[in-house]
């Protein structure tokens, strides 16, 4: 992993216990069947920002709710952003996550973007490891189990004028989470959104912010009503963009993967590290515009060979057919995206060499 600015100073972190921890027997049963972002672990972390102060008065103390005012500007002007990665238990018992640079670095460039301040790199990274210090035994030991890890930050400043806010505060909880597919991996329909936007050129679509995902809520509900499990999207031009929560990549039959390249796309950290295993593997990758037609007519002329979506809680998710108003096109299944699938899923819970340096120990 990138090597961050060691001449920047640690944080102190002060240490508030949480007196009404659940017990170890308490952790094992609900590890048993965790699902998804419904069990917290029993602490979190919290650093203030101001203009005056800058970074201060960082701390782990028992997870609970946040105090804020009904004024406060998250509440009215929506400078809010978020991370997600993910800790996995190795076979040897230490914990690792993947690429925390990265998500450290797109959370400086979502805030760049709400004009809110960036917190450096090395604080992100010791908040994490501040959290497993307290909560390590939360990261479950079981295959394809892992502790989902969500770093966000909110405008907290109590005021009603339309600005940057002065004040704001960075968070970073945790949440124990079974495997994403029960079963096995299984192929997904997708519902096109010819009606909505996720984003606009010029707009928020690459950062990490709620704002998008609330914009997608009502599209998804539309798929859900569609018979199908996941919205994508299209730009002013017709072309394809990202699903609700995740990028898109197609197979050529030359092997080729081509992913849609647009400055309202989030920059998947998942999907950028698939691509460069599959670079690894001597397949060409290609980052450009993909219109919907050359979607459509790749599948009907066997161009296209395969379909799949991708992000950090499901990995690789085959797609299996695109509806629309008036049509469905059966997509064709593959094999690459289940491999490369592995192959990420192995080098992230350490069964298989990390010779990239993507991973990062937590608990030392």
């Amino acid at each position: 992993m990138t090597t961050t600015d060691t001449t920047l100073p640690s944080l102190d972190f002060a240490v508030t216990k949480n007196l009404a921890a659940v017990s170890a027997a308490q952790r094992a049963e609900l590890l048993e069947n965790p699902g998804f972002g419904t069990i917290f672990t029993d602490h979190m972390v919290d650093i203030c920002w101001s203009v005056k102060g800058g970074w201060h008065r960082p701390r782990v103390q028992p997870f609970g709710p946040i105090s804020l005012s009904p004024a406060a500007a998250v509440l009215h002007y929506a400078q809010e952003i978020f991370e997600g990665l993910k800790a996995y238990r190795h076979a040897d018992g230490g914990i690792y996550t993947f690429r925390p640079d990265q998500n450290a670095r797109r959370m400086q460039r979502s805030a760049r973007r709400l004009a809110m301040p960036e917190l450096p790199e090395e604080y992100f990274l010791q908040s994490l490891r501040e959290l497993i210090a307290v909560d390590g035994p939360w990261v479950p030991e079981k295959a394809d189990q892992t502790l989902y890890l969500r770093p966000f930050m909110f405008a907290k400043e109590a005021f009603l004028g339309v600005r940057p806010a002065h004040k704001y505060t960075y968070c970073l909880i945790a949440s124990p989470a079974g495997s994403y597919f029960t079963g096995g991996v299984k192929p997904v329909s997708i519902w096109l959104s010819e009606n909505y936007a996720r984003a606009a050129k010029g707009g928020t679509g690459a950062a990490k912010t709620g704002g998008n995902y609330a914009s997608s809520l009502l599209p998804q509900a539309e798929a859900y009503e569609k018979g199908c499990d996941q919205v994508v999207f299209l730009d002013a031009d017709g072309n394809v963009e990202e699903l609700g929560g995740m990028n898109i990549v197609f197979v050529k039959k030359d092997g080729t993967l081509v992913t849609p390249a647009s400055d309202s796309i989030l920059d998947g950290i998942t999907r950028n590290s698939l691509l460069e295993l599959a670079a690894d593997r001597g397949l060409a990758v290609e980052r450009r515009a993909v219109s919907l037609a050359e979607w459509r007519d790749g599948v009907a002329s066997g161009d296209i060979t395969e379909v799949f979506a991708c992000g950090t809680a499901a990995v690789v998710t085959p797609i299996g057919a695109l509806k629309g108003e008036g049509f469905e096109d059966a997509q064709p299944l593959g094999e690459l995206g289940l491999s490369l699938r592995e192959e990420l899923t192995d080098i992230q819970y350490g069964r298989r060499e990390d010779t990239k340096g993507w991973l990062y120990r937590l608990d030392a």
